[in-house]
């Protein structure tokens, strides 16, 4: 797949993208998405976003091959939506969880995994993993039945992530959970971002969106209205907050006084900072698990899934990519350096059985010389000059 213009790559990238419905005798009836460009980094959070009917579901069908395009182009990790390789790379946790009510948990996540042809024992150390990282390993015998909405978003989440794909798309990922369970998700969101996932992420809570994503997509009427990263869109260059600590009354005066000077009958506020009731809230849940109060409910210990692997940095991956290379090397020369001594030791030993022939030779031809030799006598002799000429040829050989 090819970077795009800025050196990063574009996971899903559309342009021009469109998606007219047609009613039964093919008439035009709605133009949910109209010429549409955008793009979808590698490693990056993007919240897509809009009011109902917007055109992000059909978005996201469309990126997930479910709805074919009518006008533009799309592609995604440098594919057709609709190829078979495309599909396996990426989850998808619908708005709505759509689950077997008879299946426990641990057979929910048995069977997607089944879908992808993942081996049976590796299945069962992901189900394990997952179970624990969602808060519901308590829970893995029951059905998905008895679940409550929160629940079934957590097996949900976690059946999203059973074959470990590049790209997730959440599709209103916080639905029907708790504060705390809301604030667990956006971990979990931004810690697949750290092992190198790329997440797509719908929602109408823009607060959750806030927290998580590093740009934002918003849609109106089909049509994109607004692209960017959260700084470019939501900062106000045209005024300035300080936040200080308490100042004494004298110096907090005085302060007032420069500002009143400085900006000529301009308004201004001071007020003391201000806690987000979702902050609060996890304030007061953290000191109760801190206290080791009892409870019944979901219980997250904050751990991802081993098997979900750490993103290795460029720098990082270049270093062991050299370090390889260099053993490979050094095994290598170690490898001819065995050879080598191995030909060495085999020619000094041709090199004595020679001399020792030699040797034996120039005592045949004393003893032939004192006295005639026989007919036997010279069969051996013969077979003994040929002998020393064979050693003599591998020796030739190995030198």
């Amino acid at each position: 797949m090819m970077a795009d213009d800025n050196n990063r790559t574009p996971v899903i990238k559309a342009l021009g993208l469109g998606k007219e419905f047609r009613d039964f005798w093919n008439r035009p009836k709605a133009h949910a998405v109209n010429d549409v460009d955008f793009q979808v980094y590698d490693g990056e959070v993007v919240g897509l976003l809009g009011p109902n009917g917007s055109g992000k579901s059909t978005t996201v069908k469309m990126i997930l091959g479910l709805l074919y395009p009518t006008a533009g182009n799309l592609t995604v990790f440098g594919r057709s939506p609709r190829d078979v390789e495309t599909k396996k790379r990426i989850g998808y946790l619908p708005e709505e969880t759509y689950l077997y009510k008879y299946l426990t948990a641990g057979e929910t996540l048995d069977f997607f995994g089944s879908l992808f042809s993942i081996p049976s024992g590796e299945r069962e150390k992901r189900i394990e993993q997952l179970l624990d990282m969602v808060g519901l390993a308590h829970a893995r015998n029951r059905t998905v039945g008895e679940f409550s909405k929160g629940m079934q978003r957590r097996i949900g989440l976690a059946q999203a992530m059973i074959n470990d794909p590049s790209l997730l798309i959440l599709d209103e990922p916080t639905s029907g959970l708790d504060p705390m369970g809301c604030r667990e998700v956006k971990d979990l969101i931004l810690n697949m971002k750290k092992r190198g996932k790329t997440v797509l992420v719908t929602s109408h809570l823009l607060s959750d969106v806030e927290d998580i994503c590093d740009r934002v997509i918003i849609l109106y009427g089909g049509k994109l209205r607004a692209a960017g990263s959260l700084d470019e869109l939501l900062i106000k260059p045209e005024e300035s907050t300080i936040t200080t600590p308490m100042l004494k009354p004298e110096v907090m005066e005085r302060v007032i006084t420069i500002l009143r000077n400085e900006l000529k009958g301009e308004e201004f506020k001071i007020e003391n900072p201000r806690m987000t009731l979702e902050e609060y809230f996890l304030d007061v849940v953290n000191k109760a698990k801190a206290d080791s109060v009892y409870t019944a409910g979901v219980v997250n210990n904050g751990k991802i899934a081993e098997y979900l692997p750490e993103a290795t940095p460029p720098e990082e991956a270049e270093s062991v990519l050299r370090n390889l290379v260099k053993e490979e090397k050094v095994s290598q020369i170690k490898e001819e350096i065995v050879q080598q001594e191995q030909t060495e030791a085999k020619a000094a030993e041709i090199k004595e059985q020679a001399i020792q022939n030699n040797l034996l030779n120039s005592l045949t031809d004393d003893e032939k010389a004192e006295k005639t030799p026989g007919e036997e006598e010279q069969k051996k002799l013969r077979q003994e000059k040929e002998e020393l000429s064979e050693v003599n040829d591998k020796l030739r050989d190995l030198l």
